[in-house]
């Protein structure tokens, strides 16, 4: 049976497993000043499934207009779902989530639902180079990192016009993530795991053993709630200990919104999971490659 990703831009990827069409995230149109990726919302034809790893623009923004022409039911949490019915999709097309569920996609193909984390947005270098060693901020109380986040949100105002607007019209009244998610596909040909944003359960992680993984590499990380002590490379490189898969392919780590985001150099995650995990193998994916990623390595 034919498998393949393409990538579409920041978290959002497109798995087609025969002839069943799912998109993991739904953020295409952006910025003009963004790269672009080849797709838009509105060339979008077919999708039977989205799932959406968390309700921030930068992955929910688009999911609307897509299940609305084409039909797809939306797996995400009841914060994506309440947003998505907000935006007029029919509630027979929502299905809310918040780990632990197993849905059926198709005859051949399944999906489960695990609860994960955001990644720290709210320390003092909320997107940092990949081999930077960021430390400390331990401890941080709720209320302490909102407050954070709420300097975030007003740097990301200050980019400028552009930034601006696409801030207007993509925002859809999100309350925070919703409670970030982590997907588990089992295919005919092997099975893969979708994570959207850097941070997750280390207990969950350990027993999950896919082939191929998809894992954000953008942002500080997030450890069990606490930000990681090292660099972003060094946090990818653990989460590729604790799943041990067969390949890697990285997620959110293009410049997907000039002046707030980074293009990741990602030489210093090729070296980290050289280190902890020889046997993995990371696959640079370009936009809209339609990569069969579950072919053998040579």
């Amino acid at each position: 049976m034919p498998i393949t990703l393409d990538w579409l831009g920041c978290a959002t990827f497109r798995l087609t497993v025969g002839n069943l069409v799912v998109f993991l995230d739904a953020y295409i149109d952006r910025v003009p000043s963004a790269a672009q990726t080849g797709i838009t919302t509105d060339t979008v034809k077919r999708a039977d499934w989205i799932v959406v790893g968390h309700s921030h623009f930068d992955h929910l923004y688009g999911a609307e207009r897509i299940a609305k022409a084409t039909g797809a039911t939306i797996i995400g949490s009841y914060e994506t779902v309440r947003i998505m019915e907000a935006q007029g999709v029919p509630v027979a097309q929502l299905m809310p989530v918040a780990g632990g569920e197993k849905i059926r996609l198709s005859k051949d193909v399944t999906v489960d639902v695990f609860p994960s984390q955001h990644s720290c947005v709210w320390t003092s270098q909320p997107m940092p180079a990949s081999e930077a060693v960021c430390l400390g901020e331990l401890g941080v109380t709720y209320q302490e990192q909102q407050e954070h986040i709420k300097a975030l949100w007003a740097r990301l105002s200050a980019l400028g016009g552009e930034v601006i607007s696409h801030l207007t019209i993509s925002a859809q009244g999100a309350r925070g993530d919703g409670g970030a998610l982590l997907y588990f596909f089992e295919t005919p040909e092997g099975s893969l795991l979708y994570q959207d944003t850097s941070g997750h359960w280390s207990g969950i992680l350990q027993n999950l053993r896919p082939d191929v993984a998809i894992l954000a590499a953008a942002g500080r990380g997030n450890i069990n709630g606490e930000p990681v002590q090292g660099s972003l490379a060094q946090f990818v490189a653990r989460q590729a200990e604790l799943l041990r898969p067969g390949k890697v392919i990285l997620s959110h780590h293009d410049n997907w919104l000039p002046g707030f985001s980074r293009a990741i150099d990602i030489t210093p995650i090729r070296t980290e999971l050289a280190r902890w995990t020889p046997r993995t193998e990371l696959i640079e994916m370009g936009y809209m490659t339609g990569a069969p990623i579950f072919t053998k390595r040579e």
